[in-house]
């Protein structure tokens, strides 16, 4: 690799890859394709379309706080019989609201019987005056549910009557979905580093596409549930590859704003018009045929997002690799080098011959302590940040305003995780983030009775978890190597999945006290930031490519010199200072 095929070589980014030897040489590909720039017009491109690709997935992922909102309901009455006005206003009894503080509502579960009704009504008393109504016998709604469509014209609950004793279906529903989640960010990863990013990518937008589409036509709960399963599969590994994809092909600086900020303020972009489109759209299946059109107009993109060449370079598709970076110089106005990975193409034929798979994670004392920790940590996050989400119906006030809040508090949060993720470090930044969001939590539960101000907290803690989610996604793509990244991120989101898919029972818990979610979300976050500092540091270091390249998790350090890695070092040194003699030549 000559330096006159340079237009602009960065020479003085070659003493800090021998200096980074032997213990790491994941710099070689950052100084291989250094003459990019950092930010040319195929960097804005892959920037900008991969967020874009984002947009849809904060659409579908709390969908179902309106799909499956449960509407204000009574039991309904059958038409035809004969009772008089007052005793069919009367008929429904009234119950105390601990949500309401102890006020007497009507019942949405119970009524009065039936045949007493029948048996006032022909002997012409009236409720309240002659027959006092804590004496009359109550039953269940044997005839179903009369459902209030002043808010919503339908939903899953209305249209399946999934009330009172069916009411469990509900948050079975949203842990259906998350069971989809678990399954594909379990595969996902895997076939993305076995099969390649940019397929895996789209063919998974398709999937969650076709799924959304025949969802619309759901002659059942069970079929909904079923479709909801695959949509979620769908939806996590478009978010995975495309995240991990940007990582790869972007420089050190894009890539920091890339996976703190622009990601997930496209998911929040996409989150914030979900209460649009469901204020427009209250038939829960023209929303969901309105959810499935974003991710069909991001099909267009297979033909301005490159593959990895990381990952081909990690393949040994070394040719395939230079011809993407070529491509990108020709974008940049850049003439490229005549060889761009000469020093790489032997080692990766060596080295890397052997494909990594899920098992790799648990393989040796360093990596196994370092993914443990971070499926703990990951699970604690997504319990908290998919509780808190989901709750918003439950809060009072307007739910399509509650659920806009909700999302434009992530706004700030991903702009300040971006700033935290530059300039701070990141154990640092996920213990600070995680430590307030427990302590917001925890304070709720001290304010039972002033609605404003625990709406204010609980909206505080969304964006100190918020914050924790977008630093901890980037930090694990910085603690694992290329030729298991995905395969890494998209394990940690299998085992965060454990914890959204219990999250809707969390919420569930406010019909026993409405503290009790708080209370255990927030202690959850708070021993989840401690255990954050146990992590290795990464700030200001490069990706590692190779496995050899990861940093050491406390305790699992090498005791003894890898000597073969050092003659492998030495043989690299030498061969970098033969391609570039004048290095030797520097101060």
């Amino acid at each position: 690799m000559k330096p006159s095929s340079f237009r602009k070589t960065r020479i003085s980014s070659i003493p800090l890859f021998l200096n980074m030897l032997p213990d790491n040489r994941a710099t070689d590909y950052e100084a291989a394709t250094s003459f990019l720039g950092e930010w040319g017009r195929f960097q804005r491109r892959v920037f900008f379309l991969l967020s874009l690709s984002v947009v849809p997935n904060g659409l579908t992922a709390f969908s179902i706080v309106f799909l499956a909102d449960t509407p204000d309901h009574r039991c309904a009455l059958p038409a035809h019989l004969n009772l008089s006005a007052a005793w069919r206003n009367s008929s429904i009894p009234l119950e105390e609201d601990a949500s309401r503080g102890g006020a007497l509502v009507p019942s949405k579960c119970s009524r009065y019987k039936v045949e007493y009704l029948l048996n006032y009504t022909e002997r012409g008393l009236l409720p309240g005056l002659d027959v006092n109504l804590s004496n009359v016998p109550k039953e269940s709604c044997l005839d179903g549910w009369e459902f209030d469509h002043s808010v919503y014209e339908s939903t899953i609950v209305s249209e399946w009557n999934l009330a009172c004793g069916e009411s469990w279906k509900t948050p079975l529903t949203s842990s259906i979905f998350f069971c989809g989640v678990f399954t594909g960010s379990l595969i996902s990863g895997q076939l993305s580093d076995r099969f390649g990013r940019k397929i895996v990518m789209f063919a998974t937008i398709a999937l969650q596409a076709v799924s959304r589409f025949i969802q619309v036509f759901s002659p059942s709960w069970i079929v909904f549930c079923a479709l909801h399963f695959i949509v979620g599969i769908g939806q996590v590994s478009n978010y995975i590859v495309a995240f991990v994809l940007g990582m790869e092909v972007l420089g050190p600086r894009t890539r920091t704003v890339f996976s703190t900020a622009a990601v997930s303020l496209s998911f929040g972009v996409g989150y914030m018009l979900l209460p649009l489109f469901a204020f427009f759209l209250t038939d829960w299946r023209m929303l969901l045929l309105a959810l499935m059109l974003p991710s069909c107009l991001c099909m267009p993109l297979w033909w301005f997002i490159p593959e990895s060449p990381r990952w081909l370079l990690s393949q040994g598709r070394t040719e395939e690799a230079e011809a993407v970076l070529r491509k990108a110089a020709e974008m940049n106005n850049i003439e490229p080098p005549t060889v761009i990975f000469s020093s790489l193409q032997h080692r990766v034929k060596t080295e890397e011959k052997r494909p990594c798979n899920i098992c790799d994670l648990l393989r040796s004392p360093n990596i196994r302590w370092i993914s443990i920790t971070l499926w703990v940590i990951w699970n604690t996050i997504t319990i908290a940040y998919f509780a808190l989400s989901l709750n918003t119906a439950n809060l009072n006030g307007n739910a399509y305003f509650n659920c806009f809040l909700s999302a434009l508090m992530e706004m700030p949060a991903y702009v300040l995780s971006w700033v935290m993720f530059r300039w701070c470090s990141r154990r640092m930044s996920v213990f600070s983030s995680l430590s307030s969001a427990g302590l917001f939590l925890l304070i709720i539960q001290l304010l039972p009775d002033l609605d404003a101000l625990s709406i204010t907290f609980e909206m505080l803690g969304k964006f100190a978890v918020s914050t924790a989610f977008a630093v901890v996604y980037a930090y694990t793509a910085e603690l694992y190597p290329t030729v298991l990244r995905n395969t890494a991120v998209g394990a940690c989101s299998t085992a965060a999945r454990i914890g959204s898919i219990i999250a809707p029972y969390f919420i569930y818990l406010r019909t026993y006290s409405v503290s009790l979610p708080y209370i255990l979300m927030g202690s959850l976050t708070a021993a989840a930031g401690l255990l954050s500092l146990l992590l290795p540091e990464s700030f200001g270091m490069p990706l590692p490519d190779t496995i050899s390249h990861m940093l050491q998790f406390p305790g699992c350090c090498q005791k003894t010199p890898n000597t073969e890695n050092e003659e492998k070092a030495e043989e690299e040194t030498t061969l970098v200072k033969r391609s570039h003699p004048q290095i030797t030549q520097q101060p």
